[in-house]
């Protein structure tokens, strides 16, 4: 039997991720793999750096975690200009050093959004303004050819597990750091979980047959709320403190 801790979207969200790295101790899992984005946002991005560069844990880029490396910084978007002046040369080179996509041992595939692009939602699709379970068709149309396993992403902030085939099961972890936000890429939409739980996902594994467990910590939230505040991001102290997002 293997057990696997699945997290992800941290977004420099320092006592969630430590209120979650704390839980994950208790439950015996092998590993720890750790989907992307994990530093963005207007909270303590140098210190979530600092804490994921000490964990002997599987890491794979997220579209913020690329954009920081690799999109000039007058471009960044308000998260990831946070972020940026925090990395220094060891944070740089550390998120340099992780891959976007990554087979891990037991033969499962890890990836942010979809295995072609972290920018793309794998399992939901925005219509009318609305976030939405994707169709099996446009799931395989986003996997670019792959047919079965075990795929886990991040990205959208939701837990799911969405079995596209018999053979083919994909698991979101949900959102440790963030559990709400908004965007305007296709069109303007929110992802709200309601609760302001850091999420992630313990997938045990045992002669082919899963078991995944969604689990939600709660953590000092109201910390977390109060630095978006002191940042000057108020629909992140929302979302912190609630789990949804205000109307604009």
């Amino acid at each position: 039997m293997r057990r696997t801790a699945l997290i992800s979207d941290i977004h420099g969200n320092l006592p969630a991720i430590e209120a979650v790295a704390a839980d994950i101790k208790t439950r015996q899992v092998d590993q720890v793999v750790n989907l992307g984005d994990h530093l963005s946002g207007p909270l303590w991005p140098g210190e979530t750096l600092a804490f994921l560069m000490q964990q002997n844990w599987t890491h794979v880029l997220g579209n913020h975690d690329r954009q920081l490396i690799r999109v000039d910084p007058a471009e960044h978007s308000p998260s990831d200009r946070h972020a940026f002046p925090f990395l220094g040369a060891a944070g740089r080179a550390w998120l340099e050093a992780q891959p976007g996509l990554i087979r891990l041992e037991q033969g499962w595939t890890a990836f942010h959004g979809t295995p072609q692009k972290d920018t793309t939602y794998l399992l939901e699709t925005i219509a009318h303004g609305r976030m939405r379970l994707a169709t099996p068709d446009e799931i395989r149309q986003r996997l670019g050819g792959m047919e079965s396993g075990v795929l886990v992403c991040g990205h959208t902030h939701l837990q799911r597990v969405v079995q596209v085939a018999p053979d083919l099961i994909i698991i979101n972890p949900g959102s440790v750091g963030l559990p709400a936000y908004d965007d305007d890429v296709p069109e303007y939409h929110k992802a709200e979980n309601g609760s302001p739980h850091a999420r992630y996902a313990v997938v045990e594994e045992e002669n082919g047959r899963l078991k995944v467990d969604f689990i939600l910590v709660m953590y000092d939230h109201h910390s977390a709320a109060a630095q978006a505040r002191r940042n000057g991001r108020s629909g992140w102290e929302h979302a912190l403190l609630t789990g949804t997002m205000p109307e604009r």
